[in-house]
Order: structure tokens, then sequence, then C-alpha cells
């Protein structure tokens, strides 16, 4: 009886033998965003920083996610929340400047980072006491212990402590309500996050 050679060492051979493509040429034929491929915002392919005539890496914008919010990685600090800042789109940056400096002001030893793509400000490691969010069509200002604000921020929300302030493009803040908010706010037990 005659030996027969297994099929599956040929096509090893045969994969061996392919030469593979430059990791350039495989990029090439990606759709760069998720739609495209008929898939969610959160599975896009973040951009590749390039580089200029000089050899140096030049700055990429943010991939903005569904509403509109920047995708901005995890960062404690100032640095985070002002790359956010500088990447919300339109009118929505100079109002996050607006309630920045108003934060900043108010509680001048403010902590802040950005977690899960949204600016957080608090007191203690990792206990904060409110959070932005970009939409659509506003900006979303959490209070985490909202409900124990006076007066109550007018956004209710499904979790029992927390309250919203919804900021439009046409809207005018008061600074001094959203000052006090936020002072407020800074001297209650922070939601640990």
């Amino acid at each position: 009886m005659a030996e027969k050679t297994p099929i599956k060492s040929t096509k090893v051979v045969k994969k061996v033998a392919e030469p593979r493509k430059s990791v350039t040429e495989s990029a090439a034929r990606k759709p760069r965003n998720a739609a495209a491929n008929g898939l969610p915002a959160h599975h896009a392919v973040p951009e590749t920083t390039e580089t200029n005539s000089e050899g140096s890496a030049a700055a990429t914008k943010p991939t903005l996610l569904s509403g509109g919010n920047p995708q901005i990685a995890k960062g404690y600090g100032d640095a985070p929340v002002q790359a956010y800042i500088a990447a919300m789109p339109g009118w929505k940056s100079d109002v996050g400047r607006r309630l920045d400096a108003l934060i900043e002001r108010t509680v001048p030893d403010v902590r802040k980072a950005v977690k899960w793509n949204s600016p957080l400000y608090g007191m203690e490691d990792q206990c904060w006491f409110l959070g932005i969010h970009c939409f659509t069509k506003y900006i979303k200002v959490a209070f985490f212990r909202g409900a124990s604000l006076h007066p109550v921020p007018p956004g209710e929300s499904k979790q029992k402590e927390v309250r919203y302030l919804h900021l439009h493009e046409d809207d005018a803040l008061d600074e001094a309500q959203f000052a006090d908010w936020v002072k407020q706010a800074s001297q209650l037990p922070g939601e640990r996050m």
C-alpha cells in the first residue's frame, strides 16, 4: 500500500511561499470610518499621525463620536481637559472654555480628568462632583450630587442624586447661578469613578 502525503503540508508550504503585504498596502484598503462598514461610531479606526516634510509628527484632530463628543484618551490633570475643550465642535468649544474657567475660578484647587470621553471635575482623588459631555445640539453638565443643590439644577436623571444642566447654542448662561452650583457641589462628597 502506497503512502499518501497529507494535503495540509502542501497548504502550509503555499501559505509560507506567498509574500506578505506591507502595513501600508493593507491599511490603504481598509475604510477609515466605521460608517463605511455599517458599524457604530465607537468601532472607528483612529486616525494615524502623519509626518510633515521635516519628519516630525503632525498633530491630528481627535475623532468625534456620535453626537459630536470628542474622543480623548483617559488622562488626569488640565492637559487632557484642555484637549477635550479644544476638540469640541463649533460653538461648544467657546462654551466649554467658559465653563472650565468658571469652575477654576470658583474652586481654585479643583482636580481634573478625562474619563469615558468626558471631562470630570473633583476635589479628592477619584471623587468627582461634575462632568461635561457633548451631544449633537447641546452640552450636558452633570452634577453627580445635584439633587442636594439649592436650587436644584433643572435637568432630571434616572439616577436619584444626579441632576443636569443642558446648554444649547443660543442659551444664556447664568454664570452666578452656575458658580453657586459648582461651589455647593464641590463641598459635597464626590462620586467615586
